[in-house]
């Protein structure tokens, strides 16, 4: 074991190295071309942890420049390998541009592992996007709309259409019957109560629901919210579409993963105990490398939360990683970084995780402002 120490804002941070000591179990099988239902509902059950609080119901994303690292990411990093994310729909277009063999979405939240079942049930029973932002939006679809229709003329659209009660429910029911029924998998009543109140949400926003819609804490942010008619459209720093509804090819690699269960929806604290580390076991005893792991910016909290960043390096640590596989985290713009999209709140960066763990334990951070200027 290695242990170095570091002197963070709220005090000293213990970085404890526990990869090189982590037991597994290698296996002679990879990661299947398919998980069965009950095998994903399995893997959502005991790698979870209990919910945790977070101060805002988080619908969709908030990073205006989350497109921008994914031209590198797709040179650097090989496709078939294991993605891990947090948050809610900008893990759909990292997925569809970085084809992994399988992902992990990892949020402290109960309410994003719902969310990610709903995005599945719609997905599932919609041959395109037109259909599926007809079932998340509760708008009849429009009849100018092909399936070749770009994603401006699909936001567009959408924008102009008024919710239909009707639909709403008979999405909801059909929901619920393709996840408990089809699937089989156990949702609770609160996860029902969950979904309903997400399902809603969309519904009575349409394209424009935001990050900060909703309820949870009461939350107020200032600055731009991008709606999600706007960041579907966003771009990279070219100019190419590349969100997960930018095109067909685009959507149906994402929805043939969910078809296959292969998009696997975990409530886990980063700094927690169990459910990273649980993903990182499975992965190793399927001889599957870590290919991109996405945290947003989730180290500033962790940052703010005694040792929660030391024991999230720990379990970052238990990963199968080598130098391809990359870590993706945001940042605000509040002096740490430059924006390259004006109107954006925060800025993606990529490093390479083993170096970014080496600087870690060789004690070259000592806050959350150090590890946005790390560059190992």
């Amino acid at each position: 074991m290695i242990r170095t120490r570091t002197a963070a804002a709220a005090g000293m941070v213990t970085i404890l190295a526990l990869g090189a000591s982590v037991a597994w179990r290698p296996t002679a099988a990879p990661v299947p071309e398919r998980l069965s239902s009950a095998e994903l509902w399995q893997l959502t059950t005991e790698m979870s942890e209990p919910g945790g609080y977070f101060r805002s119901d988080n619908f969709i994303s908030n990073e205006g420049e989350l497109q921008y690292v994914l031209s590198d990411l797709q040179r650097t990093v090989p496709r078939g390998r294991a993605y891990v994310g947090v948050g809610p729909e900008q893990n759909l277009t990292y997925i569809a541009s970085l084809e992994p063999s399988i992902a992990f979405i990892v949020d402290i939240r109960r309410q994003n592992l719902v969310q990610h079942l709903f995005f599945k049930a719609l997905m599932e029973m919609s041959d395109d996007r037109a259909a599926y932002l007809s079932r998340m939006l509760a708008r009849p679809r429009p009849d100018s709309l092909a399936r070749d229709a770009t994603v401006i003329e699909l936001m567009f659209a959408y924008a102009k259409v008024p919710a239909d009660s009707t639909l709403y429910r008979r999405t909801f029911d059909e929901v619920i019957e393709r996840l408990t029924v089809t699937h089989g998998f156990a949702l609770t009543p609160e996860d029902v109560e969950s979904l309903r109140y997400i399902s809603s949400a969309f519904a009575v926003a349409g394209t424009g629901i935001t990050y900060s819609f909703g309820t949870t804490g009461n939350a107020r942010f200032g600055g731009w919210m991008p709606t999600l008619g706007e960041i579907m459209v966003e771009t990279d720093e070219t100019g190419v579409e590349r969100s997960y509804l930018a095109n067909d090819s685009l959507y149906q690699r994402v929805r043939g993963m969910h078809q296959r269960n292969l998009i696997v929806p975990v409530v886990g604290n980063f700094g927690g105990d169990k459910a990273l580390r649980a993903v990182a076991t499975w992965l190793r005893e399927h001889d599957t490398t870590l290919g991109v792991f996405y945290a947003s910016n989730v180290e500033q909290y962790l940052f703010q939360q005694g040792d929660a960043a030391a024991r999230f390096y720990d379990n970052l640590g238990t990963f199968k990683t080598d130098s391809a596989s990359t870590f993706v985290r945001s940042a605000t713009g509040r002096g740490l970084v430059v924006l390259r999209n004006p109107r954006s709140r925060m800025a993606q960066f990529t490093m390479p995780v083993e170096g970014m763990l080496r600087a870690i334990r060789g004690g070259l951070v000592a806050s959350y402002g150090e590890l946005v200027m790390l560059r190992p």
